[in-house]
């Protein structure tokens, strides 16, 4: 396979992949009282003593 044919290949691959996405766009029909409702049943809360995302970054970097 010569580096244009791969080339074309991907470019086929991206625009496939593409036309698949654009496909699948369906409008959310959902009210924003529904959304929220959504967000506060899916909503997740670490246990106490967890600790925070800034605390475990700094922990990281101090390795």
């Amino acid at each position: 396979m010569t580096m244009e044919e791969l080339k074309q290949l991907i470019e086929e691959i991206v625009d496939q992949r593409l036309a698949a996405l654009l496909e699948q766009d369906e409008t959310d029909t959902r009210t924003m009282e529904e959304i929220f409702a959504s967000i506060e049943r899916n909503r997740w809360t670490p246990p106490p003593g967890t600790k925070s995302s800034q605390e475990l970054l700094r922990e990281d970097r101090d390795r």
